[in-house]
Order: structure tokens, then C-alpha cells, then sequence
């Protein structure tokens, strides 16, 4: 399976805790925190309801 590269690039304080618990299950404690994921339909909704704070690379 394929696998992404997720780096957080901005600050989560001042985000809804909504937004703070995908972070945390993403795997992302603060930033520049970089996780290494299956490309899988259920992170990439994660990535996607974060994609102002994270940046993402194809691995």
C-alpha cells in the first residue's frame, strides 16, 4: 500500500477541538512533527479537515 508523509507547518492553538483531536489521531504532537500513514480513504478525510495546518508529501 502506499504511504504519505504528513508534516504539521502551523500551530494548532486558537483551532477548534475538533480540528485538535484529528491532530491527535493523526499522530501529531506539534509542529514540525512529521508521521508517516497508509494512503487510505479514512486519513486523507483526516488530512483533508486539517489541510490548513498540515502539509502532505507521496512517499
Amino acid at each position: 500500500m502506499a504511504k504519505i508523509q504528513i508534516k504539521q507547518i502551523k500551530s494548532r492553538i486558537n483551532c477548534p477541538k475538533v480540528q485538535k483531536r484529528t491532530l491527535d489521531a493523526l499522530g501529531l504532537r506539534k509542529m514540525n512533527h512529521t508521521v508517516v500513514k497508509e494512503d487510505n480513504a479514512s486519513i486523507r478525510g483526516m488530512v483533508n479537515a486539517v489541510r490548513h495546518l498540515v502539509e502532505v508529501t507521496n512517499l
